[in-house]
């Protein structure tokens, strides 16, 4: 068994910016109750390196993602250990890979399996469409919710990449202005403030993108009630939420299927 150490490495996996987070062991333990008395138990980490999930192998998040412990990487390690040192993996899994592994998938706990949906889904939105065609997947999206939706030009249109309204003629309100971010990397304010100088009083702004959002940006969305944030883990729930009406296209670029899964809610009771 091996006992924690000041230098060794850290792996941490974040949920809330999808981000997988490297440091090492910086200091001493101690027992410390004024921090958060739930956790009283603290080894100092200092963070080097947060970086998107997708640049990881499948295998390597799926190693990582099965225990909610303290544990040792021991198959996929070295592809945390290149990303310290700035190289990138040297393989990665394909579609296809993760589709044979199925039966993996299914015998992981819930948060597991759908944690490794998410990734797939994101990792195919991101390298298997261009970002124009990406806009018009979000377009398709939103007609599937019910709306008509006009893509703009690929020069863009100062910001706004997808107009959407309910009636067939776009004259009724509400007019939602769309941008679209192709990207894992978290978006700030600025690039919202962007989005919502070209919406109107009376219209709304939607930025869909596949990665998170800065504290700032939430809090500003927070404090504008025309504007909605989306971000790649809620884009994926709307996916799900509406896949069935998708077009065979959109289908055959995110090959899903239905499986169940234990309830967390049921098993804890």
């Amino acid at each position: 068994m091996h006992e924690i150490q000041k230098g060794d490495i850290v792996v941490y996996s974040s949920k809330i910016n999808r981000t997988i987070n490297l440091g090492f062991v910086d200091g001493p333990y101690r027992h410390d109750f004024s921090i958060n008395r739930s956790y009283p138990n603290i080894r100092p980490i200092k963070w080097i390196k947060h970086i998107p999930r997708e640049n990881f192998s499948q295998a390597a998040l799926n190693e990582i993602g099965a225990f909610i412990t303290l544990f040792s990487i021991k198959k996929y390690s070295h592809e945390f250990l290149d990303a310290i040192e700035g190289k990138k993996p040297t393989e990665r899994i394909s579609a296809s890979d993760i589709a044979i592994d199925d039966a993996t998938i299914t015998k992981a706990v819930a948060l597991q399996a759908e944690e490794t949906t998410q990734d797939f889904v994101i990792r195919q939105l991101k390298s298997g469409i261009d970002p124009y065609q990406f806009e018009h997947f979000v377009a398709h999206l939103l007609e599937c919710m019910g709306y008509h939706t006009r893509v703009s030009a690929k020069s863009g249109d100062g910001g706004v990449d997808i107009i959407a309204h309910k009636d067939k003629l776009g004259f009724e309100p509400p007019i939602v202005k769309v941008q679209c971010k192709q990207i894992t990397n978290s978006i700030g304010r600025p690039e919202v403030t962007q989005l919502l100088g070209n919406v109107e009083k009376s219209e709304h702004g939607l930025f869909v993108t596949l990665g998170s959002y800065t504290r700032d940006a939430r809090e500003y969305d927070r404090s504008k009630p025309n504007l909605r944030l989306i971000d790649g883990e809620q884009l994926v729930e709307l996916i799900f939420s509406e896949y069935k009406k998708f077009d065979p296209k959109y289908q055959s670029l995110l090959p899903l299927r239905q499986i169940y899964v234990p309830s967390l809610k049921d098993v804890n009771g």
